[in-house]
């Protein structure tokens, strides 16, 4: 599968870094909306292989088609680049600026949100046919997971945002394995097999990924969800990305660019 060495593909990871942050505000904007737009059908995707096969698991297993399509085509999610951004900063690349990574992660995060607002918006369409008819078991079950996954944690108060907050570090902990996965093989069969396993995990485990409840949430509001736009952002999107946020970066980014590039001086005891 044409394995790369942790030292060298963390150098790539600093290097994708490097180039997100100086790249035009039109292709950012473009490969986040793709990103979003794919990584949404392959939301409604694995929920509707749940709901038809009563297997949570079945969709997870094929819920990660939609993230390898996204990052072999080089499209961009706001989870990567929040793990990899900072890594060009903490490299002392030139002109790499706290502002600049800022800059990058909002136009990511608008193009993002732009993808899987336009999916949503289709998906209930077809789903209702035109707004004419209720939407289904596959619409009612996005609807019932937007409820749960907003006024489920409200219902704890604190607790409640505090284990959105966890599920959404635990969450980028595996997601940015899954784009560090694309780098360690030169191979294609290499790059799915690694970005596969713990997009899989994340998925079935239930974690919060601030792009899939992109889609999720207002499409669930769209087909009747009973929460409103303020316990979205505040009982979810805004936890999740803040979690998103420590966690890919905490697990990911920093442990392996500071004990692969940036590692300590060898041992001269026995």
């Amino acid at each position: 599968m044409s394995y790369i060495i942790p030292s060298e593909f963390v150098t790539k990871m600093v290097d994708a870094g490097e180039s997100k942050i100086f790249m035009s505000t039109r292709d950012t904007l473009i490969r986040a909306f793709m990103a979003g737009a794919i990584l949404s059908l392959a939301a409604v995707f694995a929920v509707a292989v749940t709901v038809q096969t009563g297997s949570p698991l079945v969709g997870a297993m094929l819920f990660p088609v939609g993230f390898i399509m996204l990052y072999l085509m080089g499209f961009d999610l706001l989870t990567g680049v929040f793990m990899l951004t900072p890594l060009a900063l903490l490299d002392r690349r030139p002109g790499v600026t706290v502002s600049g990574i800022l800059r990058n992660w909002g136009w990511v995060f608008l193009g993002n949100f732009a993808g899987a607002l336009v999916v949503a918006f289709m998906m209930a369409f077809v789903f209702t046919m035109g707004f004419s008819t209720d939407p289904g078991p596959i619409g009612e079950k996005i609807s019932h997971i937007g409820e749960a996954r907003t006024l489920g944690y409200a219902e704890f108060g604190a607790a409640g945002w505090a284990t959105i907050f966890l599920r959404g570090m635990l969450c980028n902990w595996m997601v940015s394995m899954g784009v560090v996965g694309a780098m360690i093989s030169t191979s294609v069969s290499g790059k799915v097999i690694a970005m596969w396993m713990p997009i899989m995990l994340f998925f079935f485990m239930g974690f919060e990924h601030s792009v899939v409840n992109m889609f999720l949430f207002p499409s669930a509001m769209i087909m009747g969800g009973d929460f409103s736009v303020m316990d979205y952002m505040v009982w979810n999107e805004i936890p999740t990305a803040l979690g998103n946020l420590v966690g890919g970066l905490a697990f990911t980014g920093l442990t392996l660019y500071t004990t692969h590039v940036r590692t300590a001086p060898k041992r001269t005891d026995y």
